[in-house]
Formats: structure tokens, C-alpha cells, sequence
């Protein structure tokens, strides 16, 4: 249970029901791009379930009230002991409310409840609001030369972040 002011939220295993709704959630492709990657919109929901299905990957989606509000994943990398949030979304009906910073930091969490404490995300340059979420919930860029190191082999120079547990109040 996540609680953000008199809230209650619950951050909860993703299951294949929960990918109808996450897919209706990017408003056009260039959206999905700046989520997900992905040149296809809307997004199919065997992408989705798709993507859950890979060992390394963990889903979660943060519930309100029965309600489903909000996606994301954790990349588990046991050989450089370290996790990346991905996947970040949340319903468009709830952006704007906090809703992404209350999931970061519950994605964040989880991580550092697994023991890891090497916790990043990469966010695309132009995706200003996630941008701010991410920095509101712990996380800060890393250094700029390790960027560009890990950018060499991405599609596009994403920024990348660091969670710090002290910041996200952890």
C-alpha cells in the first residue's frame, strides 16, 4: 500500500487483463514513442503482455479505488546489479495529480527492497512532464559522460537518470 496524502494506492503484479487498459493510454504514436519506443499506435495488447513475459522483466500497475492507474516495469540486471524503471505510464485522466511520482517511487522501492541500490531510468529528451515527475521522485541525471557512453547504442540521446533513495524520501 502506497499512501499519498489521504490516498491509498496499491502497486500491484501486472497480470494480461490489465494490458487492454494500459494500451488504450498513449494519446497518439508520438506518444507511444516517448514511452515505450514503439512506431506502432495504438500499441496491440500482445505487445504488452508480451513484454512480461521476459524473465528479467517485472510489471506492476499502481490501482486507486479498483481502479488502474498507472504502469511500469522493473529491468533486473543481476550481472551489473542494477535495475532500470521503464515503461512509465500512467492513465491520461489521472496525469498531472501526482500519480507518476507516487508509481517512481514505488517502482523505486521495490528495487531497493530487492536489495539493489544501482537504480536508473532513461527518458526521452523531449518528454519534459516525465522529466520533472522523475526528478520530483528521487531521481537526478548521471554523470554526462556515462550518458553518452550508454546512449552510443540507443536509438535517441534519452536522459539518464539515477534514483536517489534519501531524495525519494525512501
Amino acid at each position: 500500500m502506497i499512501m499519498d496524502g489521504s490516498t491509498r494506492m496499491d502497486l500491484l503484479p501486472f497480470a494480461d487483463a490489465h494490458a487492454v487498459t494500459v494500451a488504450g493510454w498513449p494519446t497518439s504514436a508520438g506518444e507511444v514513442v516517448m514511452w515505450c519506443g514503439q512506431q506502432e499506435f495504438p500499441v496491440p495488447t500482445q505487445t504488452i503482455t508480451a513484454w512480461n513475459r521476459d524473465e528479467d522483466v517485472r510489471a506492476h500497475v499502481l490501482v486507486e479505488d479498483d481502479k488502474v492507474v498507472g504502469y511500469g516495469e522493473l529491468w533486473f540486471d543481476a550481472e551489473e546489479d542494477e535495475v532500470e524503471l521503464a515503461r512509465i505510464i500512467v492513465a491520461p485522466d489521472n496525469r498531472g495529480k501526482g500519480v507518476g511520482r507516487v508509481l517512481v517511487r514505488g517502482l523505486f522501492a521495490q528495487a531497493l527492497g530487492e536489495g539493489f541500490t544501482d537504480v536508473f531510468m532513461r527518458v526521452h529528451p523531449d518528454n519534459e512532464n516525465a522529466l520533472r515527475c522523475y526528478r520530483e521522485a528521487g531521481f537526478a541525471p548521471v554523470d554526462a559522460a556515462l550518458a553518452e557512453n550508454w546512449n552510443s547504442a540507443q536509438p535517441v540521446g534519452y536522459v539518464w537518470l539515477r534514483g536517489d533513495a534519501e531524495a525519494a524520501g525512501s
